[in-house]
């Protein structure tokens, strides 16, 4: 298989182009069809066509060069919001705004915040990101414009604008600029003065730890984010009941990526604990937790952990996934499916798998257990896999599952 560096400078650019005409490029970079047609057969172009084009694309004038590979599976609009959500990221880091932006109230960028969360909890990341740019510039001229001694709310606001940006470019390969705003999110957590958002962040943080293969510092982080909120269960609020359940969830989930069995199991036995107290799924500060929440955490962490048999038993006692997220009710299908293969139930699993990914692409594009588990399906059913192998965006008989979803499943 060629490497990104093997192909010449106009093929970069045709393969980033992608579905994008060489029109619509040209429409898009303000240059001549002409001037397309010679970049792409590798005829010499100024780097002012090269910006143009570099920009338009979404992308890095290093990947067009070959100096470095984009990110795989990623579309012509990822690499757009992820590019504008960075340049969102660090110039408001560094206190530069756009001049004529008007900060809206701190009601309006609670309304706001909402609705980016809606978004992404929708598995629309891409999108997500895209609206998280202006939010995090919105933000921090509010922030500029409140008053001494009440910014406190404002800087609540503006750490919850650069945890989504975060989480949005941890689910999009861009580690870098994950862990750049989860840093942002901190310090403005810290100026808040809001211990809730504190925890939040450093659960976020972990989870970027995990995807970075750091299993010994997200196992840490997490166990430290759910102890340092831990509620009194006897007077606690759904919200804070809600924050803690899903941060001992994930601390179970981490321990059990780090196939640490009794942690996971500890963790897992509080998580259902909190489920069962709080009767019923509840949604705060960008999170969602509840009775149905654990339980289908809980065949994700089994699996991890080998117990294929508990996990499902687990599966079978679930009979309604509708009061979850639409990604966590996708993540829990991609778990039974990953439990069902393990079990060797190849038809059942692939089943699982195909409902999925036809009825959350946009979702499955950023996942990676889609090819694990047709790894392990092998040529159980191969007309099948043909036809989830399209969907994924590999070929079964190339061995390119591994490499075209190297992005971790969490």
């Amino acid at each position: 298989m060629a490497q990104w560096d093997d192909y010449s400078t106009g093929t970069r650019i045709k393969l980033l182009r992608g579905k994008v005409t060489q029109q619509n490029l040209a429409d898009l970079t303000g240059l001549s069809i002409g001037a397309i047609q010679k970049a792409e057969q590798d005829q010499r172009m100024s780097l002012r066509t090269l910006l143009k084009i570099a920009d338009a694309l979404g992308t890095d004038i290093s990947v067009i060069h070959g100096q470095q590979a984009p990110h795989r599976m990623q579309s012509r609009d990822d690499r757009t919001a992820l590019q504008r959500l960075s340049r969102a990221v660090h110039d408001t880091s560094a206190g530069f705004l756009p001049n004529d932006i008007e900060p809206p109230t701190l009601v309006e960028l609670g309304d706001f915040t909402r609705r980016v969360w809606k978004l992404y909890w929708k598995g629309h990341y891409s999108e997500a990101a895209g609206i998280a740019a202006p939010f995090l510039a919105e933000a921090a001229a509010r922030l500029r414009e409140q008053p001494d001694g009440e910014r406190a709310e404002a800087w609540e606001v503006l750490s919850d604008a650069y945890r989504i940006g975060a989480y949005c470019a941890n689910l999009m390969g861009a580690r870098d600029l994950a862990y750049s705003a989860i840093g942002h999110a901190r310090g403005a957590a810290e100026r808040a003065a809001s211990p809730m958002r504190l925890a939040l962040v450093d659960s976020g943080r972990s989870w970027i730890y995990l995807r970075d293969a750091r299993l010994d510092d997200a196992l840490v982080l997490a166990e430290k984010a759910a102890l340092d909120i831990e509620p009194r269960f006897s007077r606690a609020t759904a919200d804070e009941l809600t924050v803690y359940g899903s941060h001992i969830n994930f601390a179970a989930v981490v321990a059990s990526r780090a196939g640490n069995q009794v942690r996971a199991e500890d963790f897992l036995s509080q998580s259902h604990a909190t489920g069962a107290l709080m009767g019923g799924e509840h949604g705060c500060y960008g999170t969602l937790f509840g009775p149905v929440t654990a339980t289908t955490q809980a065949v994700g962490i089994n699996v991890a952990l080998g117990e294929t048999g508990k996990a499902l038993k687990l599966a079978e006692s679930i009979k309604d996934t509708s009061p979850l997220q639409h990604a966590a009710r996708n993540r829990y299908a991609m778990d039974k499916a990953l439990a069902q293969a393990d079990a060797k139930m190849w038809d059942a699993s692939l089943d699982t798998l195909e409902r999925a990914l036809v009825g959350a692409p946009e979702w499955a594009r950023h996942q990676a257990l889609p090819g694990v588990i047709v790894e392990k399906v092998g040529r159980a059913s191969t007309a099948r896999l043909r036809r989830i192998s399209k969907l994924i965006g590999a070929s079964p008989a190339s061995g390119g599952f591994r490499t075209a979803t190297r992005r971790t499943a969490l």
